[in-house]
């Protein structure tokens, strides 16, 4: 993405003189406080926002920072500040309205240009997808395994019917967990299951006296 339009919002020229050089290759738009960047991001939205913390007229960046991650939800922002306390950088790079990276002044030149290529690469809308892609895997993960765990369940209440028969007798827990290799919990569940069903005698387990949760 080289010709991406980075928007720096930075009142010392020194400090841009550095931005211009180091990030030649890109787009550069220049404001010097918070305010006049909000009218910038309506009418021509960033790639990507380089934001300081002290900037003219007396405002603060990281004060901003929500308003920006509101207009711009999807564009990485890196701090570059040497005015912020260790809490302050963490505070920066916390919650929904976060910034991606914060680092610190003097900044190191090799180490901006790293960051802005990452960030334009790896962060922003290309974040939010795989953020979904993994969403996706999860759930798809989840229902074959609650899939499988329902099968498992089915087959295995079906074989404690074939074992019990039509047998009103009380069903030997112990000998079925060792023959089902589950939990003896798994088992009474199971027999509450087929009960409830109408698959089995309300006599072939009479006394739950610790009934069992529905979960394994």
């Amino acid at each position: 993405m080289d010709e991406a339009t980075i928007l720096i919002i930075e009142d010392d020229d020194l400090q841009y003189e550095i931005y211009e050089e180091a990030l030649a290759k890109y787009r550069l738009v220049r404001m010097t406080n918070g305010s006049d960047a909000l009218a910038s991001i309506a009418k021509s939205p960033p790639n990507l926002l380089v934001l300081d913390h002290v900037l003219a007229d007396g405002e603060l960046g990281l004060d901003f920072l929500p308003e920006f991650k509101d207009l711009l939800p999807f564009v990485p922002i890196i701090v570059v500040s040497g005015a912020l306390e260790v809490h302050q950088r963490i505070q920066a790079l916390q919650g929904p309205r976060r910034a991606h990276y914060c680092l610190p002044k003097p900044v190191d030149i090799h180490e901006l240009k790293r960051t802005v290529v990452t960030a334009l690469k790896e962060c922003g809308e290309n974040e939010v997808v795989r953020q979904f892609e993994a969403l996706e895997r999860s759930r798809r993960v989840d229902a074959q395994d609650l899939f499988s765990r329902s099968t498992d369940r089915l087959s295995r209440q079906n074989r404690i019917l074939e074992i019990i028969g039509k047998s009103s007798d009380r069903p030997n827990i112990s000998a079925l967990s060792r023959d089902l290799k589950v939990a003896r919990r798994t088992i009474i569940r199971d027999l509450q299951e087929l009960i409830r069903r109408g698959q089995l005698k309300p006599e072939v387990y009479p006394e739950w006296e610790n009934p069992v949760s529905e979960e394994e």
